[in-house]
């Protein structure tokens, strides 16, 4: 069963090798990594130990260190007194670059020199010390020496107390909230609390002065801008009051249209001009009315001359002197003189009517010839205003531009007027940073935590460890267990073997039940599928470098075939440092350098030992040179003769590195078997071995992985198996 079972392994690792095979026979990652904390362990509680131990002294060493913690709210949205908006829109980015400015601002250098000038702490030598800083500490210099301090001794101290407030304020943000805490440590109570309460008092005068010179750009600017534009307004109104001069233009009347633009309502020639066309249509009036009156002859029947009271009287007394002429006639003659002279009465008043009533027509012509001439005359000047008010609309045009430059240049004056004026104010609102909670002094110290101290140490430690055992892992090169054969060499692994501390190597041969002869018992069986007929008839066991467990392989294959009833040569091929002869305490006087040298009775050189179906050929005197001996074809002629007589040879042969006995010996052999010494020569070091073997065109039939401790017998499948059924079922007896 347990042949079944390794051959079996045999057969899937051979697969394996050749790239068939879909199984993963690596060990799991997870059980790759708990076998190496298993090898280092020692290490790694060492390093995690010192850790422990030197977080615990630093905790007890460490000078006590005090946290004060004061807390602020700064507002998102700032509180205004004025109704004049700052220069800076309130909506710039996003909340979370708002906050994480004002984190920044206040971790700035700037804010911790106002604090260090705010406190003097530059001449504080307390506050140096509460940071362990020594007066003899190279740059530092006590205020308290006994001398004044020179300008670059108190740069170097102004200096340093800055980096000093860095290194020790923390500012919290108070997650989901605008509230942040600042903090500050250090060895005095009372100086962090100080600092701390300081701290965010200078942040906030900070912040308003930032507010307030934030403008003082934009005012100098203004200044200049309104220095400029008064001179263009002063130099457009005096362009514009030389033009009107020199035009002639008076403005009566002025308004401010819906723009802000100003109009010119009157001017004096169109004030002149109204006039005298009023005058010039009452003139005209009066023209046609005494041209009216003119142009009537009716001999004073008219009206006028019916209103005239002269002649009204006239008409009367006529009227009552022709009455008593009338009568006068009736009594008396035409010449009867008081009849004449009511006659001449008559006549004397008619002419007078007549003459009045002349001098009524005449009035009525001079009236006429008046108004005609006024009428002529006002008509004069209005068309002499009017070529003035003509000429003065084509000067108004370029007036109108002066005009408008002037109102425009007085526009943008008071414009940047005004906004100079709101910017001297632009600062005054209430702040948006306010003092939720002052710092109090601490009563108990905040550092040294011994808890935390301790589970930093450990984590430190196991961190340490991992690291340390990755790089030892890294440079440990050598094959650790089986898994690690087929992955890396690409060459079969036969079997592995235990590592054989206490006991002797022979006396575990001996019993058939022991751990050793159970693992090679397993190596037996997987030869047997390393070729088409089974066990190789002929092989040679070889390794990189001597104490591999090459010779002890040899014996126990041997020893191994020998108990299935095989009959066995075992060859001592290793003629530089022979050592069969040794475990089976026989001699070594005659051997294979004997036959090599040219005595051809092999039978004689051949020695009987005491295990069953085993025979040894001992290695023979040292010769001078192994590999000139080996180099011939008599070894191979040898063994030829020898498979005639033997079931199977086993050569125990010289190790690889270095000699050239090894490849010379594989071409009187049918295959190698690799023994390679578990964590012992670097994996570079097999390779070369096996590409040596590979050069020559020998057959490599697998790898023995010897001295596999225990704790690795769990890993994959060379011998675990046997190993199990070796311990578990032994006799009792």
């Amino acid at each position: 069963m347990r042949q079944s079972v390794s051959n079996f392994s045999n057969v899937d690792t051979q697969d394996k090798a050749d790239g068939n095979s879909p199984l993963n026979l690596a060990p799991p990652l997870l059980l790759q990594y708990w076998q190496v904390v298993i090898r280092w362990k020692w290490i790694i509680v060492g390093i995690i130990l010192s850790s422990v131990v030197l977080g615990l002294v630093f905790t007890l060493l460490a000078t006590p260190k005090y946290t004060a913690t004061s807390r602020i709210e700064i507002s998102r949205e700032q509180k205004k007194v004025t109704n004049v908006e700052a220069l800076e829109s309130n909506d710039v980015g996003g909340d979370l670059e708002f906050y994480q400015t004002n984190y920044s601002l206040m971790r700035a250098r700037s804010l911790a020199e106002r604090v260090a000038r705010q406190l003097r702490l530059a001449t504080d030598d307390q506050f140096f010390t509460a940071h362990s800083v020594k007066s003899d500490d190279e740059g530092f210099f006590a205020s308290n020496s006994g001398r004044a301090l020179s300008a670059a001794e108190r740069q170097k101290r102004e200096k340093q107390a800055v980096e000093l407030l860095l290194e020790n304020i923390a500012i919290s943000p108070v997650r989901g909230s605008a509230l942040i805490d600042v903090s500050y440590t250090s060895a005095s109570a009372e100086l962090s609390a100080k600092i701390a309460n300081t701290w965010t008092e200078q942040f906030i005068v900070q912040s308003m002065d930032r507010r307030f010179a934030s403008t003082s750009d934009a005012r100098k600017f203004l200044e200049g801008r309104l220095s400029d534009l008064r001179a263009r307004l002063e130099s457009s109104e005096r362009d514009l009051v030389n033009y009107a001069s020199q035009k002639g233009i008076v403005a009566l009347g002025t308004s401010k249209s819906a723009d802000g633009k100003t109009e010119v309502e009157r001017t004096l020639v169109s004030s002149d001009l109204e006039a005298l066309n009023t005058a010039l249509s009452g003139a005209t009036a009066d023209r046609i009315a005494a041209e009216s009156k003119a142009g009537q002859r009716n001999g004073g029947a008219n009206s006028e001359a019916l209103s005239n009271i002269a002649i009204s009287q006239l008409r009367q007394k006529r009227a009552e002197a022709a009455a008593e002429y009338a009568k006068m006639l009736v009594q008396f003659e035409p010449g009867y003189p008081a009849v004449r002279a009511l006659s001449e009465q008559l006549r004397v008043l008619d002419a007078s009517i007549a003459r009045e009533e002349g001098r009524v027509l005449s009035s009525r012509s001079a009236e006429f010839q008046e108004a005609l001439q006024l009428e002529r005359d006002l008509r004069r000047q209005v068309e002499s205003l009017k070529q003035r008010m003509d000429t003065q609309q084509r000067s108004s045009i370029q007036y109108n531009i002066y005009q408008r430059e002037a109102d425009t240049n007085r526009e943008l004056y008071d414009g940047l007027l005004q906004r100079y004026k709101e910017i001297g104010v632009a600062g005054v609102g209430a702040n948006n940073i306010a003092i939720v909670d002052a710092a109090n002094i601490p009563e108990k110290p905040s550092s040294p935590n011994l808890l935390l101290n301790l589970a930093l140490a450990l984590i430190a430690g196991a961190g340490l460890a991992a690291v340390a055992t990755f790089a030892l892992d890294q440079i440990d090169e050598g094959i650790r267990d089986p898994g690690q054969v087929n992955r890396l060499l690409q060459v079969p692994l036969l079997g592995s073997v235990p590592n054989i501390e206490d006991e002797k190597v022979l006396d575990q041969l001996r019993d058939a039940k022991s751990s050793l002869s159970e693992a090679y018992f397993s190596i037996r069986s997987n030869l047997a599928f390393s070729t088409d007929h089974g066990v190789p008839t002929s092989m040679m066991v070889t390794s990189t470098r001597p104490a591999e467990g090459k010779s002890t392989t040899s014996l126990a294959i041997a020893t191994v075939l020998g108990r299935t009833g095989k009959n066995v040569l075992l060859i001592d091929a290793d003629m530089r440092s022979p050592s069969m002869h040794s475990f089976m305490a026989l001699s070594n006087s005659t051997g294979l350098s004997n036959f090599l040298a040219g005595d051809n009775d092999w039978q004689r050189l051949i020695v009987p030992t005491e295990v069953k179906g085993l025979q040894l050929m001992p290695a023979g005197p040292n010769p001078p040179s192994a590999s000139e001996l080996l180099s011939s074809d008599r070894m191979l002629l040898l063994v030829q003769q020898l498979l005639g007589h033997f079931d199977h040879i086993v050569i125990d042969s010289p190790p690889i590195l270095g000699l050239a006995d090894a490849p010379l010996l594989s071409r009187s052999v049918e295959g190698c078997i690799f023994v390679a010494e578990a964590e012992g020569v670097a994996l570079r070091g097999v390779k070369a071995s096996l590409n040596r073997l590979h050069s020559v065109h020998a057959h490599v039939l697998g790898v023995v992985l010897t001295k596999l401790k225990q704790n690795r017998a769990g890993y994959g499948y060379g011998y675990g198996y046997g190993y199990g059924y070796g311990e578990n079922s032994r006799d009792p007896q």
